[in-house]
């Protein structure tokens, strides 16, 4: 399974916008992760492809960006990556057997923000 572990990384502002592709480019210099993903920068993500996990390409559901030097779950990407698993922007492509425990790890940001994940 490739479903990186829960970090339990501390909630970013729930108002501030989520922008995937600006947070991808800060995580990647938080990281020093410029040439190739390392553990820090899987750290931001959900899920990774064991065998590509040297490749960028091999990372999914990103929901972290950096703020203020640190690594933070920022609850519209936590939001973002649940609808992206509900098959919102066509869905992820998953092996079948990562996806309950991708809904798990995501499900704890959840209860973080004392919500209810969209599949509950």
């Amino acid at each position: 399974m490739s479903v990186t572990a829960f970090q339990d990384l501390p909630l970013g502002d729930r108002d501030a916008q989520w922008d995937g592709a600006a947070a991808e480019k800060h995580v990647r210099a938080w990281a020093n992760a410029e040439d190739e993903p390392n553990e820090k920068y899987r750290n931001a993500h959900v899920w990774y492809d064991k065998d590509r996990k040297d490749k960028f390409t091999g990372y999914k559901l990103l929901i972290a960006d950096v703020v203020d030097g640190k690594l933070v779950a920022m609850p519209r990407g936590v939001m973002a990556a649940a609808a992206v698993m509900q098959g919102s922007r066509g869905g992820v492509d998953l092996p079948k057997e990562d996806i309950d425990r991708v809904k798990s790890h995501l499900a704890k940001y959840y209860a973080k923000l004392d919500e209810t994940p969209p599949w509950e």
